[in-house]
C-alpha cells in the first residue's frame, strides 16, 4: 500500500506544479548539444542604438531599466553542496535529485538558485527548498565575490530561509516594497539565476493574488500559500530570487512555477512581501517564526454554504470546527459562522485570511467580523502559538536544546536491529512525555526516528544537527519494531 501510494505520489508532483530552486547537470547536457538543422545563408542587419535616436519614447509604465539597475545586484547565486558520503543511499530524493543524476559519494553540489540581499551587513532572504539538505552554502554576488553563507533560520510552512554572510563592504540591497498595493495587471520583474544563467530578468504582469496551489500541503497543516501569480518567465534556479516592481522595490520571493515539463510555461508564483518581511524579523529576531493562530479550521465559501448562511455574495472563509481552549473559542466564534472580514478588511478566500493571520504573532489581537445566521458579529481575538499559548517561541540554539524540545528520550538502536528492519540506523524513543510534541503526534515509545525533513538520521548528533534551528512545521519519518512505518509533522 506505501508503494503504491508513494508511487502516486511521485507520478503527481511530477504532472503537476513544480517547484524551481534545484538545478542540476541533468539540464547541462540539453544545453551544450545544439545543431544546425538546415544549413542557409544569413544576412546580418546594422541597427541603430535606439536609446539615441530622437524619436525613441518608451511608452509610460514600460521601462524596466530603473528597476532592473537596482535589483540585478541585489540578487544572489546560491550554490548548495553536501557529503554525500554521509548520507544512505535510500535517502528519499530531495526535489527529484535522483532523477537528475546526484553524485554519491564525497562531497558535490546538491543544487543551485537565488537569494535576495535584505540588508547592507548581508542578510538574505531565500527559500527553504533551495537550502534544505544542504552541508555547505555558497552565495556569489553579481560582481563574482564568493562567501559561505551561515543559515539563520528556516520556515518549511512559508517555504523561507534567512542567510548571512560576512562581507568586507557594505552590500546593495532591496527595499521592501508592499505587497498589498501590488494590482493585478500591474507590471513586474523576476530576478534570479535560471539554468546557471546569472542575473537574469524576465517581465510579466500579476495574474493574480492570494493564490493557493497546495505545494505545501502535504507537510503540515500550517502552511500558508498566498501566492502572487504573474506570467514573467521563471525557471529551475529561479527560486529564492526577487519579484519587484517598477520602482525597483521588493513585492515577492519568487517560489515555484506551474508546470508539467519543470520549466516555465506560463505561470510563477512568489511570495508576498509582507509575509517575507514578517518571517525574516522573525527568524532574525528569534531564530523562530512566531506562529499565530486562530484556532480553527476552515474552508471557502461556495455557493451551497452561502446560501444556507444568507451571505449577498459568495465570499468568506467557513468555520468548519474550532479548536478546544482555541483562541477563537475563547473569544466566542463558533462552528458554522463565516468570517468575512479582520480588522475590517474584507477576507474572500482562505488564502487571504492564512496570510494576514500568519502575518502577526501570538498575543496580537485582532478584530474578526464573522456572518451568523444572516446577522454580522464582531470578536475581539487573541491570537495563539501552536501550543495554545500566547508565548513567543524561539527556536534551539543547540543540539541539546533541539532534542529536548521533542519531550522524548531517545538511544540508538544496535546494528543488529537495524540489519533486521533493512535500515541503515536510527535513534529509538525509549520514552515520551505526557503531552509533548512527539506525544501529541501519536507516536508510540519504541518507534525509530530515521529521518528529519528527509534528512538521515543514526545518531544523537544527527538529530541535534537536523533540529537545531528549525522552527514551524518538521517531517519526522521512521519505523516500528514491528516494521511498520510512519510519516508525522509536528510543530516546532
Amino acid at each position: 500500500m506505501r508503494k503504491q501510494f508513494l508511487s502516486m505520489m511521485a507520478a503527481s508532483v511530477l504532472g503537476g506544479v513544480i517547484t524551481i530552486g534545484a538545478y542540476t547537470t541533468f539540464f547541462a547536457p540539453q544545453q551544450i548539444e545544439t545543431k544546425n538543422e538546415v544549413e542557409k545563408s544569413v544576412a546580418f542587419t546594422n541597427y541603430e542604438n535606439t536609446v539615441d535616436r530622437k524619436d525613441y519614447v518608451v511608452p509610460e509604465g514600460m521601462n524596466f531599466i530603473k528597476a532592473a539597475e537596482k535589483a540585478t545586484p541585489a540578487v544572489v547565486h546560491i550554490k548548495t553542496y553536501v557529503d554525500f558520503s554521509n548520507r544512505p543511499s535510500r535517502s528519499t530524493p530531495r526535489f527529484f535529485h535522483d532523477f537528475f543524476g546526484e553524485p554519491r559519494s564525497g562531497e558535490g553540489q546538491l543544487g543551485s538558485g537565488s537569494g535576495v540581499i535584505l540588508t547592507a551587513d548581508g542578510y538574505i532572504a531565500t527559500n527553504n527548498h533551495v537550502i534544505e539538505g544542504a552541508s555547505k552554502i555558497e552565495v556569489v554576488l553579481e560582481d563574482k565575490h564568493v562567501y559561505t553563507a551561515e543559515l539563520v533560520g528556516t520556515d518549511p510552512t512559508t517555504d523561507l530561509a534567512l542567510l548571512k554572510i560576512k562581507p568586507e563592504n557594505n552590500l546593495d540591497f532591496l527595499a521592501f516594497g508592499n505587497s498589498d498595493n501590488v494590482k493585478v495587471g500591474e507590471w513586474v520583474l523576476a530576478v534570479g539565476n535560471p539554468y546557471e544563467l546569472t542575473s537574469t530578468v524576465t517581465a510579466g504582469i500579476v495574474s493574480a493574488k492570494a493564490r493557493n496551489i497546495n505545494i505545501l500541503r502535504s507537510k503540515t497543516n500550517l502552511s500558508v500559500e498566498s501566492f502572487i501569480q504573474t506570467d514573467a518567465a521563471v525557471n529551475p534556479g529561479n527560486s529564492g530570487g526577487a519579484l519587484v516592481d517598477l520602482n525597483g522595490a521588493l513585492i515577492g520571493i519568487n517560489t515555484a512555477i506551474a508546470s508539467k515539463t519543470g520549466s516555465f510555461t506560463g505561470y510563477s508564483f512568489a511570495v508576498p512581501s509582507e509575509l517575507v518581511k514578517k518571517v525574516m524579523d522573525d527568524l532574525r529576531e528569534y531564530g523562530a517564526v512566531q506562529r499565530a493562530l486562530i484556532g480553527v479550521q476552515i474552508q471557502d465559501v461556495d455557493q451551497k454554504i452561502a446560501d444556507e448562511a444568507g451571505l449577498d455574495k459568495i465570499a468568506g472563509v467557513a468555520v468548519v470546527d474550532v479548536s478546544p481552549q482555541g483562541a477563537a473559542e475563547e473569544a466566542g466564534i463558533e462552528a458554522g459562522d463565516i468570517i468575512v472580514k479582520i480588522n475590517e478588511e474584507e477576507i474572500e478566500t482562505v488564502s487571504e485570511l492564512q496570510e494576514i493571520i500568519a502575518r502577526r504573532r501570538p498575543g496580537d489581537q485582532v478584530n474578526v467580523t464573522v456572518s451568523r445566521k444572516g446577522k454580522l458579529k464582531d470578536f475581539e481575538v487573541k491570537l495563539k502559538n501552536t501550543m495554545n499559548t500566547t508565548d513567543i517561541v524561539k527556536a534551539p540554539k543547540n543540539s541539546s536544546e533541539a532534542i529536548a524540545a521533542l519531550s522524548a528520550e531517545v538511544q540508538p538502536i544496535s546494528d543488529k536491529q537495524a540489519n533486521a528492519l533493512g535500515i541503515k540506523g536510527g535513534l529509538a524513543i525509549t520514552k515520551l512525555v505526557p503531552n509533548g510534541k512527539l506525544y501529541n503526534a501519536g507516536i508510540k515509545e519504541g518507534f525509530i526516528i530515521t529521518y528529519v525533513d528527509r534528512e538521515p538520521v543514526r545518531s544523537l548528533d544527527d538529530l541535534g544537527v537536523a533540529l537545531r534551528g528549525k522552527s514551524g512545521g518538521i517531517l519526522i519519518e521512521g519505523i516500528y519494531p514491528n516494521g511498520e512505518r510512519e510519516y508525522v509533522g509536528i510543530g516546532l
